[in-house]
């Protein structure tokens, strides 16, 4: 499949270890496929145990060095490793759209969006400060620093290729620490183009280190050998604790950010204009394929039916079809099973009693991993739609009396990443704010990701943070150092 790039070069398909591209030990390869049409875009390198363990090697060499690079030295580097991106986000946008399927549009959002964590933390790489702890006796002096936690490694889903890795990237090349990365196998040209950059404005080798092939080898590897200090991980909640299991025997540091299943409530007092262009950022977004968009709307009943048809008339606005054509609103899911999966939430739904509400013609003549956005109306807490996360272009609509009951509805879940809701009264922004059981809410506002607010979820949607300056933290130990004999 030719991508028509500018610079070809970004398109590699051997594996990132010490600087070096390199075929899988026993030349076995991968294909990435394009999500909309099926047509094989290239192979790549399919890796395993030991390839693993020598990228692993390498991070743990190159930790030694870098380590000891000064902030500025390692900020000037990520700001170099910006610029270049931002100077690429054609060619890096269109690697995006052919593995993944968003829209061009989108996919340069989120080249903007993930290089702005890089450029982000090439700041805060200068802010990294400790303290200094009055001491229990006068002859003493108490000094805390923060340092590197070592090697990191990394696994990232296909929904966000390149920002989900730019964002465990930056924060731990800001700190100071080593890498190695498994993007996901479907999604693995984007973190392989970013590399490329990373190793043309210089970043030393071994710094960063990426490959895919068998996840169950690689995956293993990272969680077991002890090298490794620290893993972030994103993805569903099902892995993320069997890779805390699997960490918990070299008591590895991890970062979980899984998955979601967020509420979107409209009291009656809301500006409905505002809250329907909301829902629609949150929901359709990525054709519904991100962990922190609407799964659940929840509708005041005294709206509720305005509140429908002015949604109803906004997706009709939607426009499906493939990523690189002009105006496409909404691209493909990632495969077939992805869109059989969400099929199935329709059909559970629907032999429940919701209604559904969609245009099945604009998927006539694509491939079967396009759906049409569809609109449940008479969604009942029974249905999996309610306690499931859809990762689809699926908007169900179920209808609360008041106050109390709306944060109910959103606290009924396992999890608790993101939530929104929309009104006007300034005593009820403050009281369900605090009552939500969410790591991020968005108030009169549907899109609530950047690089300088924290990143993360409650409950069994994770912990720890990424993004602002608490996205540090995670890569950093605190070192306590007591003085004493000072009055000798």
């Amino acid at each position: 499949m030719d991508l028509k790039l500018n610079d070809p070069g970004l398109l590699r398909h051997q594996a990132f270890v010490n600087g070096e591209w390199l075929d899988a030990d026993d030349q076995q390869t991968l294909d990435v496929i394009n999500p909309a049409n099926g047509q094989v875009i290239t192979s790549v390198a399919r890796c395993g145990t030991q390839e693993t363990r020598r990228a692993i090697s390498a991070a743990e060499a190159a930790q030694k060095t870098w380590k000891h690079y000064t902030a500025r030295q390692r900020g000037d580097l990520l700001r170099s490793w910006f610029e270049v991106m931002l100077e690429h986000i054609d060619d890096l946008s269109r690697i995006l759209t052919a593995e993944q399927g968003k829209p061009l549009a989108e996919a340069k959002g989120e080249i903007a969006y993930g290089a702005g964590y890089i450029e982000w933390f090439a700041e805060e790489s200068k802010r990294i400060y400790g303290d200094t702890i009055a001491a229990p006796d006068s002859d003493k002096r108490i000094v805390c620093i923060k340092q590197p936690v070592g090697v990191v490694a990394c696994i990232t889903p296909w929904n966000f290729p390149n920002a989900m890795l730019t964002r465990k990237l930056a924060p731990a090349l800001a700190a100071g620490c080593t890498v190695v990365c498994k993007p996901a196998n479907a999604t693995p040209l984007s973190a392989y183009a970013i590399a490329e950059l990373a190793r043309r404005v210089g970043i030393p080798d071994g710094v960063i280190n990426i490959l895919t092939g068998v996840t169950a080898e690689i995956g293993a590897e990272m969680t077991s050998n002890p090298v490794v200090r620290k893993l972030s991980f994103t993805g569903s909640t099902e892995v993320g604790k069997q890779l805390i299991e699997q960490c918990a025997a070299t008591v590895k540091r991890t970062s979980m950010e899984l998955g979601g299943n967020a509420p979107f409530i409209v009291f009656d007092d809301a500006d409905l204009d505002a809250a329907v262009e909301g829902a629609m950022l949150s929901k359709f977004r990525n054709a519904g394929q991100t962990c922190v968009c609407t799964n659940r709307l929840l509708v005041q009943e005294t709206i509720y039916d305005e509140f429908v048809q002015r949604f109803q008339k906004a997706m009709a606005g939607l426009t499906v079809g493939d990523g690189f054509a002009e105006g496409v609103t909404i691209g493909p899911l990632i495969d077939a099973g992805a869109a059989q999966d969400v099929r199935d939430f329709i059909d559970d739904a629907i032999a429940k009693g919701a209604i559904p509400i969609t245009d099945a013609s604009v998927t006539q003549g694509l491939a079967d991993t396009f759906l049409a956005p569809v609109i449940l109306t008479g969604a009942t807490p029974d249905m999996r739609v309610f306690s499931d996360e859809i990762f689809g272009p699926v908007a169900p609509v179920f209808s609360f009396k008041d106050e109390k009951e709306a944060i109910e509805l959103a606290n009924d879940t396992d999890v608790g990443l993101a939530c929104y809701f929309y009104t006007r009264d300034i005593g009820r922004i403050w009281r369900v704010a605090e009552g939500l059981e969410y790591g991020i809410v968005g108030i009169n506002e549907g899109i609530i990701s950047n690089p300088m607010a924290p990143f993360g979820g409650v409950k069994e949607s994770g912990q720890g943070r990424e993004g602002s300056r608490y996205g540090l933290d995670d890569y950093l130990e605190i070192k306590y150092m007591c003085m004493g004999g000072i009055d000798q």
